[in-house]
């Protein structure tokens, strides 16, 4: 079993690499494709949002309450709160609702 286990770990390890070297030698000049330049500006935008809006409605006791904290933390940032503040409002939504329920 330990023997699969260090070949499954050189097997994550090379993609990994690969992965992270192949754009570095193939791609020599830079990008003029308009499309494809956007397209890699957000990647990693999406990226962390596909890994964080899952937790955000899966890290409370109720999904209901996560989504609500979510609805409203959107709000407030777009109103013009810092990080903090819709930190900490989130957290109180949260708090409030299972709370209460």
């Amino acid at each position: 079993m330990t023997h699969n286990m260090y070949v499954y770990i050189f097997i994550t390890g090379a993609v990994s690499y690969l992965i992270r070297v192949l754009p570095l030698t193939l791609i020599r000049k830079p990008i003029e494709n308009k499309f494809l330049q956007s397209f890699l500006y957000y990647v990693p935008y999406v990226t962390l949002a596909v890994m964080t809006f899952p937790a955000i409605i899966h890290a409370t006791q109720s999904p209901i309450s996560g989504a609500l904290a979510l609805l409203i933390g959107i709000i407030a940032a777009y109103a013009g709160a810092g990080l903090l503040p819709v930190a900490v409002i989130c957290c109180a939504v949260v708090f409030g609702i299972e709370f209460f329920l």
